[in-house]
């Protein structure tokens, strides 16, 4: 045993030029490949009470259960969202955002967006006073309408939808308000208002409140198809009978409605190995459906508003990564991202380990065949008769050759090396004693 551990010291000091190698490719190893994701996130949600801000509460909670921090930044709705992911110096990194909102950015604008899809649908509700007979949107231009907040997504639904009748911006009766929310919900349960836009889940408080009100009815877009086919970010929704207020039979009626959809939208500072463990947060979310979703119908890759990310792609396709069905994000990730070095890494690796047996062997056999060069060197002068003429310092320095020679380790393997460089050492130290005792005799006579 003692043996062994002594070659297996030897071993080691002999290949102590493997520690500065391995550390070199270690250190490109983590130089060369990209950074870990971070485990905090900071998004653009919506205003309190709103669909955006009840959905980014819900993934913040299941973002947690992995370790994962969601930031939650308040704000008016999906143009607010979309400025901020549009700003570099935000923070924001990713936001819910209405479809159909690209289409008012320019290319440039568009190519800095992605996709990772949408979460969930966000119906277009009208709802108007019980004694109004609203047919068409035309009906509405001598009504007192809101539109919905300046800079919101129902603002910017119900533009398009007017738009789409043939009336403009420019065209609007001065008694249509641009304003949402509440306040708004009040102002037409009080009779202050007409009719009003608004857009939010049909399980939003907001629209349970007002679908609840006897003194009002939802509007229903029976147009619906030639409406979709103008406005390709919107979906055609089918809202039956009793849907929202089974109790209060809200609507009372089957209608029609249109809806866009939510989706997250990322910048360039978001890290896209993050988007599995989002996307899979957003499934938990929405994995019951809703009145109007289907179970296990969101997230989803379709509509298409930006690009889609590469990695979203991958999941809508194939799943979880691997690893991540099995292990813990963080480490999985990390092992996704490392794993990719792993063939070139083997490429360098297998042929340097594949040396370390020559190199080996040279080492050690250097350690006893270093001796020879000076023995050859005493075997040429002996044949040349040009030794000096002391042969005793010679013989001296020779012997002082084999006292180190002794405390030379080598592997059990190579003694017989050592050994025979023993009988050779000797042997030319005999043949310089012997060349002595003659030249010495030769003085005597």
């Amino acid at each position: 045993m003692r043996r062994l551990l002594q070659d297996l010291s030897i071993m080691l000091r002999a290949n102590l030029w493997l520690v500065p190698v391995l550390a070199a490719l270690g250190t490109a190893l983590f130089y060369f490949v990209a950074p870990p994701p971070p485990m905090q996130l900071r998004m653009s949600g919506g205003f309190d009470g709103g669909g955006y801000a009840a959905f980014a509460e819900q993934l913040k909670t299941e973002l947690a259960k992995d370790g994962f921090e969601l930031i939650l930044e308040p704000s008016s709705g999906a143009r607010q969202n979309l400025a901020r992911l549009l700003d570099a110096d935000s923070g924001i990194h990713i936001g819910l955002v209405q479809s159909g909102l690209e289409l008012q950015l320019d290319e440039a604008e568009r190519a800095r967006l992605h996709s990772l899809g949408a979460v969930y649908q966000e119906p277009l509700w009208l709802f108007q006073r019980r004694e109004l007979a609203i047919d068409g949107l035309r009906d509405l231009l001598p009504l007192r309408v809101a539109l919905g907040s300046a800079g919101s997504g129902t603002a910017a639904v119900s533009a398009a939808m007017l738009a789409a009748n043939g009336i403009d911006a420019d065209q609007y009766p001065a008694q249509w308000q641009a304003r949402g929310g509440s306040k708004t919900a009040d102002a037409l349960l009080a009779g202050e208002l007409d009719a009003a836009f608004f857009i939010g889940p049909a399980e939003n408080a907001l629209i349970q409140r007002l679908a609840a009100a006897p003194e009002l009815s939802l509007v229903n877009f029976r147009r619906a198809a030639a409406y979709q086919a103008r406005m390709p970010f919107v979906r055609a929704i089918a809202v039956g009978e009793g849907l929202l207020d089974l109790a209060n039979n809200s609507p009372q009626r089957d209608l029609i409605t249109l809806a866009p959809a939510a989706s997250l939208v990322v910048n360039d500072g978001f890290h896209p190995a993050l988007t599995p463990l989002l996307l899979a947060a957003a499934r938990e979310v929405t994995r019951h459906g809703s009145l109007l979703d289907a179970p296990g119908a969101y997230p989803s890759a379709e509509p298409a508003t930006f690009a889609l990310l590469d990695e979203a792609r991958y999941f809508y396709s194939n799943g979880l990564p691997l690893l991540q069905r099995f292990l813990p994000f963080r480490i999985a990730s990390l092992a996704d991202r490392y794993i990719i070095l792993v063939i070139p890494l083997l490429v360098v690796l297998i042929p340097l380990l594949k040396a370390v047996g020559p190199l080996y062997r040279w080492r050690i056999r250097a350690r006893i065949y270093r001796w020879y060069k000076y023995l050859r060197e005493i075997d040429r002068q002996l044949d040349a008769g040009t030794l000096p003429q002391r042969l005793d310092a010679e013989i001296a320095h020779l012997e002082g050759l084999e006292e180190q020679l002794a405390r030379v380790e080598v592997p059990l393997a190579y003694s017989n090396e050592l050994y025979q460089l023993h009988l050779h050492l000797r042997y030319v130290i005999e043949r310089l004693q012997a060349l002595q005792q003659r030249q010495n005799g030769m003085q005597l006579q």
